[in-house]
């Protein structure tokens, strides 16, 4: 098996190249860009390309476009991404453009010698690869899709207000509705969240968190 490790960590590289190589690995080269991938990848055989997500010049998803790229690019070749941070959203969006042939691990995981041959002998042979951190948040996210969808267009209204931080009495005003007919809105989100009362949890947060990790927004990206 030949590899690629592109990570502008020096550090990283190099200590990844080490176990790889304890592995049985090949690795052809070890590169800090992005931009010096493609040229090489283009002279000599190469299964798997290693990269870190968040890479110059930008560092935040860099990594991840050139994944992408990389897939329609070179069909054949294996991509295992890497992350420190737990990024569901980057999962999703590596998978829908590629569901074959690619990985997504978390660093910390990477030092388990086992779990990485496998994800590579995977990615190599056409498989998937996710971290199992990400399922759970990907798994987690979905069940908060479902409960959202529950709601009403009014209760996502009166979500998307408790978003901005505004108070019952604002939302009122807000909604041209009395502060009766508030609170029964917020009583319906709270139970259609599966948010029951708890002393130590702050349901009117827990719901806007549900919301925002959702995508959700202010007022005028609901609509009403």
């Amino acid at each position: 098996m030949r590899v690629v490790i592109c990570d502008d960590s020096a550090l990283f590289r190099r200590g990844l190249a080490l176990l790889l190589r304890h592995l049985g690995v090949e690795v052809v080269a070890e590169i800090a860009d992005v931009g010096e991938l493609r040229p090489r990848l283009a002279a000599e055989r190469v299964d798997v390309v290693i990269l870190d997500i968040r890479m110059p010049p930008t560092f935040t998803d860099e990594g991840l476009t050139e994944a992408v790229g990389l897939r329609a690019r070179f069909p054949e070749l294996g991509v295992l991404v890497l992350s420190t941070y737990a990024e569901a959203a980057y999962a999703t969006r590596l998978l829908e453009a590629s569901p074959r042939g690619v990985g997504y691990l978390l660093k910390d995981n990477v030092e388990n010698p086992s779990a990485l041959r496998d994800a590579l002998e995977r990615v190599t042979s056409g498989g998937a690869v996710v971290d199992p951190e990400i399922i759970g948040m990907l798994v987690r996210a979905r069940h908060e899709e479902t409960l959202v969808n529950r709601l009403t267009d009014r209760e996502r209204e009166v979500l998307a207000l408790m978003a901005e931080g505004r108070s019952n009495a604002a939302i009122a005003r807000r909604l041209f509705v009395g502060a009766k007919t508030v609170e029964a809105h917020i009583a319906a989100v709270m139970t259609k969240l599966d948010l029951r009362p708890e002393p130590e949890d702050n349901r009117r947060v827990l719901a806007v968190l549900t919301w925002l990790r959702l995508g959700g927004g202010p007022l005028e990206r609901v609509g009403g």
